[in-house]
């Protein structure tokens, strides 16, 4: 049984990304979004773009501080899960993280956005906390029917509604 990642969250966050199930490579590294092809560290510059993505020593914990200082914040919908590789297809036996102890954790909490559409599966989940609720494409290589540009332009508008933008 694989273990996921504590949720990346803190009094500001104001809109929850949820992913599914961090991949092999984030796991590994211990970080969301580890593996280099994915494109939600691209996404979230193209969306700051005056602000530039922390790099150098420390970069996990700087980026994570820098999207948390915008409002931002990150989990899965799975707590653990059983899976070879690191597409969701292939997950088995998922436990569902518990949502409601997030809007205390939250205060600010406006709305949570299901990152692909393993995570927004689990919308009913998300909706019954009384926010906003999104689908918002996989950032994941493995999503190749979407182009960098349509994705940005579904996620810009989400971070928009919510004033997350530069």
């Amino acid at each position: 049984m694989l273990t996921g990642l504590a949720p990346l969250v803190s009094q500001r966050t104001r809109l929850l990304i949820l992913g599914s199930f961090p991949g092999v490579a984030s796991l590994a590294a211990q970080q969301y979004y580890g593996h280099p092809q994915n494109q939600f560290w691209k996404i979230l510059q193209a969306i700051w773009p005056s602000s530039p993505i922390p790099s150098g020593g420390n970069s996990y914990q700087n980026r994570s501080a820098w999207l948390l200082d915008r409002g931002l914040g990150l989990w899965d919908v799975y707590a653990s899960c059983e899976r070879e590789g690191s597409l969701d297809s292939r997950i088995r036996q998922p436990m569902v993280n518990d949502f409601s102890a997030l809007l205390l954790q939250c205060p600010a909490l406006e709305a949570i956005a299901h990152n692909g559409a393993e995570s927004f599966k689990h919308s009913p989940h998300t909706v019954r906390l009384g926010l906003s609720v999104y689908k918002l494409p996989s950032t994941s290589p493995a999503n190749a029917s979407w182009s960098f540009e349509r994705k940005l332009a579904a996620w810009r508008d989400v971070f928009e509604k919510h004033r997350l933008t530069d």
